[in-house]
């Protein structure tokens, strides 16, 4: 019986997928064995395809690309012995820019370019919202591009630099360069790390042994027993040699920064810090603040595994709710499993997820959930709490109405397809058929996040556009396709 692919997450349509991760080390003995113990602690941010690249003295650049996951490419020893060296970057992805939702193999990154000073390869996490315009000037002056990624507007703009090093080339690159990025490259001796000047995606700094990794999340950090020094600062440059340590540099222009605040709502792994902050302590909060802004009488509080369980917590702590694993999230469930017959494919949902009807039965339950994107999934999972004989079905979510795409880096619908920005909150319960429904506030958003006072208006912290339509970056590609922005009076 044949094994069947089918789409990325094809029960989660009513999640945000981040783009990807990112991870490099220089100093190490064998570098892509810890770049794939990295990235097998990042798969979370990219599952589609991943690739290393390496640099050794007798073998020179070394690459393997792969679709799937890291465990299933990067753990055999035939691919591993094909990339020694002590200095390499790895890359798992999902498609956002580009060939959307169909990953190619000659998308997966990183990318590599030879210039005249000697080769580099280059990993990158977030969007370019000037890409299209970019691309259409490169072809014109006669770059020949391998790929639909966005990230290859930036190997082009290095090999037309007049740098007389890799690291100025990519500074003048990424000069060019409208969006999100942080990124990390790699010549034949250094490691280099890279953040946007509004450090819209993670990117930080640790210590092995004698070297040094980056990495998009410190879990990344911990699998390879790396001590976490910093988080590279929005803006800056990092240049890392052997001989040298770590050289910073701050390139761009100074801006106020604008983290994605949805790192800490769901893209992150709830074991990871960010700006300081443990992300599991983020999202408990998040759950407290719901249960302040929207109580509801019920019997039990259960999450949506696994991203709703933080919060669920929360929200059971601050209302005094028992708090009750309703929703038993089945483990093995991966991208590929076997389908023999349409009416097993059909079962959607229950593949993943099974009600424990025995909590369930005769109970109020409120389910807590990260976010309700196209609200498909939300329906289906109603649908089960009520079979099992739920009393009520209570929705309360931990991120305000998502009513906004993300040019970012994060695999958003079109905005019509966007639940909230079609429906109120009260026509959004009634075409979900729950009892209530409620979303966290922005301002209980920032509260949680550490903003004592919640939301500026006037001058916000965090990069939350999903949310408020607010971009901290004009997305002048798709201005230009004639996508519509906020106007101060709406």
């Amino acid at each position: 019986m044949p094994l069947i692919m089918p789409p990325a997450h094809p029960f989660d349509d009513d999640k945000l997928r981040e783009e990807c991760g990112i991870f490099g080390v220089v100093g190490v003995t064998d570098a892509a064995n810890f770049v794939a113990l990295g990235l097998h602690a990042l798969q979370h941010r990219g599952q589609e395809a991943g690739g290393i690249v390496t640099y050794d003295p007798a073998t020179g650049f070394n690459s393997a690309r792969r679709m799937g996951y890291v465990r299933d490419n990067f753990t055999h020893s035939d691919v591993m012995q094909t990339l020694p060296g002590g200095i390499g970057i790895g890359h798992v992805r999902y498609s956002t820019a580009g060939n959307k939702g169909q990953t190619a193999i000659r998308d997966v990154q990183p990318f590599f370019g030879e210039f005249a000073m000697g080769g580099a390869a280059i990993a990158h996490n977030g969007n370019l919202t000037n890409a299209a315009a970019l691309r259409r000037e490169l072809i014109e002056r006669g770059s020949i591009f391998q790929s639909s990624s966005d990230s290859e507007c930036i190997i082009h703009l290095m090999a037309r630099s007049m740098g007389r090093t890799i690291p100025d080339r990519m500074e003048e690159a990424l000069r060019k360069a409208e969006g999100a990025f942080s990124i990390v490259a790699m010549t034949r001796s250094k490691l280099m790390g890279v953040r946007d000047p509004l450090g819209v995606r993670p990117l930080v700094l640790g210590k092995v042994g004698d070297g040094w990794a980056l990495s998009s999340e410190t879990c990344g950090l911990d699998i390879i027993g790396a001590d976490y020094v910093r988080e590279i600062e929005p803006g800056e440059m990092v240049v890392i040699s052997s001989e040298k340590g770590v050289e910073s540099h701050f390139p761009f222009r100074p801006q106020k920064p604008r983290f994605c605040i949805f790192e800490h709502v769901y893209f992150s792994r709830p074991d990871s810090i960010l700006g300081g902050r443990s992300v599991y302590e983020t999202r408990e909060a998040i759950g407290r603040e719901l249960a302040k802004e929207a109580p509801v009488d019920a019997d039990l509080v259960c999450p949506v595994p696994d991203s709703g369980t933080p919060a669920a917590i929360g929200y059971s702590l601050q209302s005094g709710i028992p708090y009750a694993m309703g929703i038993i999230r089945n483990q093995y469930m991966g991208r590929t499993f076997i389908e023999p017959t349409e009416q097993i494919r059909n079962m959607g949902v229950r593949l993943k997820l099974n009600v424990n009807r025995a909590l369930i039965r005769g109970k109020r339950v409120i389910l807590v959930d990260d976010s309700v994107v196209r609200g498909t999934t939300s329906r289906k999972i109603k649908e089960m709490i009520l079979d099992a004989g739920a009393a009520e079905v209570h929705f309360r979510i931990a991120s305000p109405p998502t009513a906004w795409p993300c040019f970012y880096g994060v695999d958003t619908p079109q905005r019509e397809k966007l639940l909230a920005a079609t429906m109120s909150e009260d026509e959004m319960r009634e075409h979900l058929g729950v009892d209530s429904l409620r979303f966290v506030s922005l301002d209980g958003l920032y509260r949680a996040v550490g903003q004592a006072k919640g939301r500026d208006p006037r001058s916000p912290a965090y990069c939350d556009a999903c949310f408020s339509g607010d971009y901290p970056v004009a997305p002048s590609d798709m201005i230009e396709k004639g996508f519509k922005l906020l106007t101060p009076a709406q």
